[in-house]
């Protein structure tokens, strides 16, 4: 149970927000909470010389989002449980469709709220981690009958976690 500064208990009904948080408008942190999951839908998207992926796709990406709860950064820890906390435990993939050119913008304005308000250590492990998100999607392509492939599929694959990379300020 988290307790205030006092030693006090929260008051009933109200849980103590994680200090993480406190830093971000509720614009910034709906951003950085809804980042992975843009990412995740559009890494498993197909395009123009991007392979179709399905299933195995989604669940590479929900278990990376998943394997934030382990990183050694309270931002992503913190990102991660409000993902889970939003409904009934299960991370939520956005029902947004957005295409490359929002997702490369939102990219560059959670990098940018990062710059302002993140500890230089949890803004390069929150980067990393939607990159990772990602790249694990993009590795999880098995052609029919096969097991799954670990590898990118594709030059277009490459690019897009490129330009992915670019927008987060990882290259």
């Amino acid at each position: 149970m988290s307790h205030s500064v006092a030693g006090e208990p929260p008051s009933a009904g109200r849980r103590a927000a994680p200090s993480t948080t406190a830093a971000y408008s509720a614009a910034e942190w709906d951003l950085l909470t809804s980042l992975p999951g843009r990412v995740l839908v559009a890494a498993a998207a197909s395009g123009p010389g991007r392979v179709e992926r399905g299933v195995m796709a989604g669940l590479a990406g929900l278990d990376a989002v998943a394997a934030g709860r382990a990183f050694d950064s309270d931002l992503v820890r913190a990102v991660v449980a409000a993902i889970y906390a939003r409904h009934d435990g299960t991370p939520q993939a956005t029902e947004q469709l957005t295409d490359l050119v929002d997702l490369l913008a939102a990219c560059r304005a959670a990098h940018r709220v990062l710059g302002r308000h993140a500890d230089p250590a949890d803004s390069a492990a929150y980067r990393q981690w939607v990159q990772s998100v990602a790249a694990r999607v993009c590795r999880a392509v098995p052609s029919p009958g096969e097991r799954r492939v670990d590898h990118l599929a594709t030059p277009a694959d490459r690019r897009f976690l490129d330009r992915l990379g670019a927008a987060l300020g990882l290259r």
